[in-house]
This record gives C-alpha cells, sequence and structure tokens, in this order.
C-alpha cells in the first residue's frame, strides 16, 4: 500500500531541517515496490528561532502534514513528535541526503512490513 512521506528539507537535496523551523516539506508518494516520486512541495510560513515554541504555528504545521503517514526530518521536539503520533503519522529522524534518508526509510519499512507479516504467518 503506497503512502505520503514529508520530508523537512531547504533545498529538496538535503534532509537539514528541524521540524518546527522546516521552511518548506517536500511530499513524496511512495510505492508498494519502494519506488518515490515528488508530489509537491509546501510551503511553511514559520516565524520560530531555535529553542521558540508556538502552539499555533506548530498546529498549522501539523495541520499540513495530516495527509501525510510519515515525516522526516532532521530534528523534532517530543511535543511535536505527540502530536503528529496521535494522528497516527511515523516521525522518522535522519540526516544526509534526501535520496540516502528516503533509501533507508523505505528499507526499513519494507523489513518491518516483511518481520510483521512472517511473524503472522508463524502464528497460524
Amino acid at each position: 500500500m503506497s503512502y505520503k512521506l514529508a520530508v523537512g528539507s531547504s533545498d529538496g537535496e538535503l534532509v537539514d531541517q528541524h521540524f518546527g523551523r522546516s521552511e518548506r516539506f517536500y511530499i513524496y508518494e511512495v510505492g508498494d515496490e519502494g519506488e518515490w516520486t515528488l508530489l509537491e512541495v509546501r510551503d511553511n510560513v514559520t516565524t520560530r528561532e531555535e529553542g521558540e515554541h508556538h502552539t499555533d504555528e506548530l498546529s498549522k504545521t501539523v495541520d499540513m502534514l495530516k495527509d501525510c503517514s510519515k515525516v522526516l526530518v532532521l530534528q523534532i521536539g517530543p511535543g511535536a513528535q505527540q502530536r503528529l503520533k496521535q494522528l497516527g503519522i511515523t516521525v522518522y529522524s535522519s540526516r544526509g541526503t534526501v535520496e540516502d534518508a528516503v533509501g533507508k526509510l523505505i528499507a526499513f519499512e519494507n523489513k518491518r512490513k516483511n518481520r510483521t507479516f512472517l511473524d503472522r504467518e508463524q502464528a497460524e
């Protein structure tokens, strides 16, 4: 089953944005075979500086990504992570190129999906 992945990146090349201060999110569709395609870039209006937390802005950012099932950022605070988790959104933290980080995320998800499938088969 395919899913949407939001990546916090300043340029679409590097995973280099803290969730709360990310100026934009690159939204990808990840397919069943592990292929991924850029769907759109969503601008995030933020006035936060390092260490600042504004509940209203955080709510807008979370709301903007509620159609995504996964988020990939450089860092994220516990409050933001909890808000996303409440919506069923899984958060991943990584650094490096978008290509490498998304590839690793997809490989991890596929391994996890296969392990769950095997566990169910073994239980029968």
